[in-house]
């Protein structure tokens, strides 16, 4: 109870101080316009995708996050466009976010298969909150544990934000890897329901890459013969910068035809002296012919807050590519890269 009641006075203080994060996806691979708008038709093909977080299940309140995307490229045009819509909600204060974005993004065809491509988002974002039943960091006295004062106080009703943003990327890729850079929230949007002229949401920067190994394949016996069986290992990182704070994820996928198996790591300290360390993920996949690809995954806490208080994360992706062309080679086609 104490090291739950402590976390509250920790979230507290840093929803009416802090400048704010954006969501962090464990499958960032599998949430490519959320991680650059310079994915955007990248694929070759007409996708659609949706994925859906549900941060420390095992606290009394909840934090859950989705995206919605789809994209298509046109060929005669060298351009891909794409549509994303992302949202998250926090049932303590009641708040809520909804950011809808158009992107664009024109490719490079620098050799046979290798492409430069760069990316724009125009966005308009929504934030809502109702501050009747909350309780502020400074009316919490850590010593004796209990609140000072009545929920609410200082606050009248709903508050509701509103503001048009911008983000770009640029991504350097062929069949077998990519290396990108992303920046987002470029005209830095109000989030504060205390300050608006003073607390604006700070520029997201990412740095993002990875490496597919093709492995030897193996031989699936149907009965009537026998097929290749593809199997690949991925590597790959997505460091993220935004204000005073930064976060590195680090892993691998192993991909065994149709099974994706991968593991985890995102950690690096802060300047707000954070648990350095805080979380292994373990992601279980299947990527079927038909274009479908659904991956699972599940954040355990290893910081200080610890698995039994935040019971961790729970994440899902759901991605569909429809093809153009089925004769032609599209990139990016390991499972845990399919952007």
């Amino acid at each position: 109870m104490k090291r739950k009641f402590l976390f509250w006075v920790v979230l507290l203080s840093y929803s009416f101080s802090s400048k704010g994060q954006d969501v962090q996806y464990s499958q960032f691979y599998a949430n490519p316009l959320y991680l650059s708008p310079a994915f955007a038709g990248s694929t070759d093909q007409t996708r659609v995708g949706f994925n859906f977080r549900n941060q420390w299940p095992a606290l009394d309140q909840s934090f859950i996050a989705f995206t919605a995307y789809g994209d298509h490229f046109f060929e005669n045009i060298n351009s891909g466009l794409g549509l994303v819509i992302s949202g998250a909600r926090e049932s303590f204060t009641q708040s809520q976010q909804l950011d809808i974005g158009l992107v664009y993004s024109y490719r490079l065809r620098l050799s046979e298969e290798n492409f430069l491509q760069f990316g724009m988002q125009g966005s308009y974002s929504a934030r809502d909150a109702l501050f009747d039943d909350v309780i502020l960091g400074t009316q919490l006295d850590i010593n004796r544990g209990v609140i000072v004062g009545s929920p609410g106080e200082g606050f009248e009703g709903d508050s509701k934000l509103r503001a048009f943003d911008a983000n770009a990327g640029i991504l350097l890729y062929g069949n077998r890897y990519w290396f990108g850079f992303s920046s987002f929230h470029l005209l830095e949007p109000p989030i504060s329901y205390l300050d608006v002229e003073s607390n604006s949401l700070p520029i997201r920067y990412n740095l993002h890459g990875g490496y597919r190994i093709n492995l030897a394949p193996g031989n699936i016996n149907d009965y009537f013969n026998n097929t290749d069986q593809e199997r690949s290992l991925a590597l790959a990182f997505n460091y993220k910068k935004q204000g005073q704070f930064s976060q590195l994820d680090l892993g691998a996928e192993f991909y065994f035809e149709p099974l994706i198996l991968g593991v985890w790591y995102r950690g690096l300290p802060t300047k707000y002296q954070l648990p350095n360390n805080e979380s292994l993920i373990a992601l279980v996949g299947i990527s079927l012919d038909s274009g479908l690809e659904i991956g699972y995954s599940f954040d355990f806490s290893i910081s200080k807050l610890g698995q039994s208080v935040s019971g961790g994360a729970h994440e899902l992706s759901v991605r569909y590519l429809i093809p153009v062309n089925p004769k032609k080679k599209r990139f990016f086609n390991s499972p845990g890269f399919k952007f």
